[in-house]
Formats: structure tokens, C-alpha cells, sequence
């Protein structure tokens, strides 16, 4: 692991996800640029001295000079926007697969760069949009795939928070609101940077759909911030159909109720992380379902990521789970020399990682443009 030492959140998120379905084994890190701090942060998570690195450059130079049956295979990457591409790249030329954090880069052009360099190294990238990992969340993409709605009109995605109310970043002791709203560790964008990628990754996900224009809204709500924290935008997609994106962090009270809902020609479905073991099905002629997780009429790929009985329930923890999981899977596939199955390849990989990015950059540009509907260019 590069990132993610003491204090830090989601590097712990990241190390209980891919200890749940036992297929890693945490074996080097490097936890922080500080060194005394990732010194101490591989004594807390109990590795030897020796594989505990101060800097991402000495993690990759040295693991690369072990033997092949002791080095590490996988480098999973929690650092902030602007440490992510220096070690992914310096990773994946070395022969190392790369698990990241969203989003993928702090640009585009460096979005664009990584592509290349994923595609010349012939190592296997997962990017972790966590909200794709939910069982329901890919049994809705199925559904829609099968044509059970027919053809998608219609498309609402939100993602609103409330721990912006207030200027956190004000707060020396607030590293995690310090970072994520400040421009030169963050990039060009706040709250669409930081969850407007994950609404946006979803709505493509589960619809199979591209965004081809935008009309946004941005704003910045709080005084001082220097990021966007709050915004809409007005969406088309590849099949004509119509849509709407929310993302704000200054919604107070709320948590993080991330929901879809999508409409076609016959029916709808809804999904929101509130309730993540259901999904409902709405149709035109007939009264309305919830299918729910665990259940035997789901998809395999519904079933392949589900853990526990039906009304057991999994959720944001197991959903992050399933990407680490889905990615070992797929690189143990490779040691096998067999091909991965669909269901093991379904994790958010480089592409998803680039349209993020381009999501960034055009829903910024809409924003500050008088155009009431921009082009979605990459």
C-alpha cells in the first residue's frame, strides 16, 4: 500500500476490504511522505521493518529487487488527487498491477498519459468506484442490459452531503477537509471532483451508457472555499435519453445517500445505498417489485457478489470488497492461464478512469461557460 497511514481514512477502508474475502495478504507499504510517520504506521499494522518503505520510489525499486515468489504483486494506491499518477505509473512500468482511489488523476491529460501506460505495461488496473460493487447495483445493470425497462429515456443520479456546512478546512486538524478543498492536492473540482465522479461512474455503469453533453451549475456555497461544493448538471446521453446529476456537500444533515433511478419504456427502477440490499422495479401494467439481494432469481453476477443469506445485510464495507475482490480474482486468472469470467472482471478499470476525469474537466467547463448545453469531449 502507498498511502493510507496514521489518521488517514480511506487507506483503513481500503485494507478491510481486501482482508474480507482473504484473497490479500498485506506484505510492504509506504504509509505516508512522512517517513517517521509510515514507519510508525507499519508498526502499528505489523510489518517486518524491512517492508516498510519512506517514500513510493523506494517501495517499487526495492520490491522489484525480491525474488518473484516474495514481492509484492499488487500496489494499492490511497494517497490524495495529486499523488496518484507519479506511483501508479512508476508501479505499472515495474511489473506491478495497481489497485487506485478515485478519481483517477489530477487531470485529464494525466488521465489520458496513465491509459498509455496501462495498456504498454500489460498489468491489470481497478479504479475503486465503490458504489458499482453493490449486489442490487449490478443487478439493476443487468436488468437494464436484458431490456427489462426497453429503451432508457430517462436517468437521475444524486450524491448529497452534508459534512461541508461549515468551513471545515479552516480547522488545522481537519486533514481530510484541508485536502479535498484545497486546488493544488484536490485538482480543478470539489464536490464534483471528489463524489460527482462516483454519481456520474454510476449512471454510466448501470445504464451501459455514455455521456455525450452537459449543461451544469456550479457553486460555491460556503464562504472562503476555494472549491466548488455544491452543483447539478443537466445530462445527455448516447441513446438520446435525457438526465440529472446532483452532487453537493452542503446538503445539511444528510449523510451519504447516494440513489439512482432509471426510466424506460416500459418500466423503472430505483436504487438508493440507504437501503443497498433492495432494488426496486416499477413497471406500467403490473404493480410494483423489490428484488432483493441474496435472492435466487438474481443474476450471477448479483449472486457472484453477494456473501450472506437473503436479509443479511452487506453493505459499503462488502461493496469495496467485491472490487478487491473481482481484481484477485482476475489476476489469479492469469497465473492460472485461464480467462477471467465476466463476473471476475466486473470491477471500474482505466476507461471508467479517464471518463471520470473528463467528467471533471467538462462539468467545470459547463459551469463557467454561457452555453446552455457543451459538448462531452475527452
Amino acid at each position: 500500500m502507498i498511502g493510507g497511514g496514521q489518521g488517514a481514512f480511506i487507506g483503513a477502508v481500503h485494507r478491510i476490504a481486501a482482508r474480507i474475502d482473504g484473497e490479500y495478504e498485506l506484505v510492504c507499504g509506504a504509509f505516508s511522505s512522512n517517513a517517521e510517520k509510515s514507519k510508525a504506521s507499519g508498526v502499528l499494522l505489523g510489518l517486518p521493518a524491512d517492508r516498510v518503505y519512506t517514500s513510493y520510489t523506494e517501495l517499487i525499486e526495492k520490491e522489484k529487487q525480491l525474488p518473484e515468489d516474495q514481492r509484492v504483486q499488487v500496489i494499492s494506491i490511497v494517497t490524495p488527487n495529486h499523488v496518484h499518477f507519479d506511483p501508479s505509473k512508476a508501479a505499472l512500468e515495474n511489473g506491478f498491477h495497481v489497485i487506485l482511489d478515485k478519481p483517477m488523476t489530477f487531470s485529464l491529460a494525466e488521465a489520458k498519459e496513465l491509459e498509455k501506460v496501462v495498456a504498454a505495461s500489460g498489468k491489470l488496473f481497478c479504479l475503486t468506484h465503490t458504489y458499482t460493487g453493490y449486489p442490487m447495483v449490478k443487478e439493476a445493470k443487468q436488468l437494464i442490459k436484458a431490456g427489462k425497462l426497453g429503451a432508457i429515456r430517462k436517468v437521475y443520479v444524486e450524491y448529497p452531503q452534508g459534512w461541508l456546512s461549515s468551513f471545515l478546512e479552516g480547522d488545522d486538524n481537519n486533514k481530510q477537509a484541508s485536502w479535498r478543498t484545497d486546488p493544488g492536492k484536490s485538482g480543478i473540482a470539489g464536490a464534483m471532483g471528489d463524489i460527482g465522479t462516483h454519481a456520474f461512474n454510476l449512471a454510466e455503469y448501470v445504464t451501459g451508457l455514455e455521456v455525450t453533453q452537459i449543461c451544469a451549475d456550479i457553486n460555491v456555497v460556503v464562504p472562503g472555499r476555494k472549491l466548488d461544493d455544491d452543483g447539478a448538471a443537466l445530462l445527455k446521453f448516447n441513446n438520446g435519453a435525457s438526465g440529472v446529476l446532483t452532487a453537493t456537500q452542503i446538503a445539511a444533515g444528510e449523510e451519504n445517500n447516494v440513489k439512482i433511478r432509471v426510466y424506460g419504456e416500459k418500466g423503472g427502477l430505483e436504487w438508493h445505498q440507504s437501503d443497498a440490499n433492495s432494488l426496486t422495479l416499477m413497471y406500467t401494467d403490473k404493480p410494483t417489485e423489490i428484488w432483493r439481494a441474496g435472492g435466487g432469481y438474481t443474476s450471477t453476477f448479483a449472486q457472484h457478489n453477494t456473501r450472506t443469506p437473503a436479509g443479511h445485510p452487506e453493505g459499503y464495507l462488502e461493496a469495496f470488497a467485491n472490487l478487491y475482490r473481482n481484481f484477485a480474482l482476475t489476476v489469479k486468472a492469469g497465473l492460472e492461464g485461464r480467462e477471467a469470467t465476466a463476473e471476475e472482471q466486473d470491477y471500474p478499470g482505466i476507461q471508467e478512469g479517464v471518463r471520470g476525469m473528463a467528467f471533471i474537466e467538462n462539468v467545470i467547463a459547463s459551469g463557467k461557460s454561457d452555453k446552455k448545453w457543451t459538448e462531452f469531449t475527452i
